[in-house]
């Protein structure tokens, strides 16, 4: 397990750098932290101040980057639609589902994130590859996940915006269309599976507002009765069971 553990805590400084592209920082290496009393007046030392700065902005907006490069954005969506679909307001609470799409992550990414660290981040600190040649392995396991899950008509969509020539495969496919085209087909995927999700209460509401218009109740509020018995439903086909199921089966086809 330690080769997980240590992927995840490298992944979000690669795929910062994946993304912007490695010849970023294929020039400059990324300078080392001096901290000087006074002004010395050098050009070099202004440059690695400069990079530095990037850096700290580049990292900051790291997050976002990882939402839209790994399996975080359908999971939190799914799982939003059932929160959405059995009324409970903030039950669960954000908290608990992010953690949970996390750790779901964690677990859906630790196949692609050990081979980005066994061919990319692990000879590179042993100095057997370069920055730039860690930064191309890393960018292709990366792509390769992502082009499995993503949709050619999406992708295609961005390779023509930007007049790009058609890519022969993976290792042609740029990050700058890649990661927008993932991020859609992952929208669509989890609405299609809010929408079946969503069924099986609606009809639960629509039966229980049927009942109360027609035994006269008008000033109940359908929501109050129907909640209970949507609770009811989803702990007996064991639901977060399925919800969890169907995320992790629907990465794997």
């Amino acid at each position: 397990m330690k080769w997980k553990t240590t992927a995840i805590t490298t992944a979000s400084l690669f795929a910062v750098m994946l993304l912007f592209g490695s010849h970023a920082f294929a020039a400059d290496p990324i300078p080392g932290i001096n901290i000087d009393i006074g002004s010395s007046g050098n050009a070099g030392g202004a440059s690695a101040t400069i990079n530095i700065i990037l850096l700290i902005t580049i990292l900051s907006i790291a997050p976002a980057i990882l939402i839209l490069m790994t399996s975080f954005t359908r999971i939190i969506i799914v799982l939003g639609f059932v929160r959405t679909s059995l009324g409970t307001q903030q039950m669960p609470p954000n908290q608990v589902l992010i953690g949970l799409a996390l750790f779901l992550t964690f677990f859906i990414m630790a196949p692609t994130l050990g081979e980005l660290n066994q061919s990319a981040l692990q000879p590179y600190l042993k100095g057997e590859l370069t920055q730039t040649a860690a930064l191309e392995k890393a960018s292709l396991t990366m792509k390769k996940f992502m082009f499995e899950h993503t949709r050619q008509k999406d992708l295609k969509l961005f390779l023509d915006y930007s007049k790009a020539n058609p890519p022969t495969g993976v290792e042609d496919t740029p990050l700058t269309a890649m990661v927008p085209a993932y991020a859609i087909s992952e929208l669509k995927t989890a609405f299609q599976m809010g929408f079946m999700i969503f069924i099986p209460f609606l009809v639960i509401d629509m039966i229980v507002s049927s009942t109360l218009m027609a035994m006269g109740m008008m000033m109940l509020p359908p929501v109050m009765i129907s909640l209970p018995f949507k609770i009811l439903l989803f702990i007996l086909v064991d639901g977060w069971y399925l919800v969890v199921r169907s995320l992790l089966l629907s990465f794997n086809t």
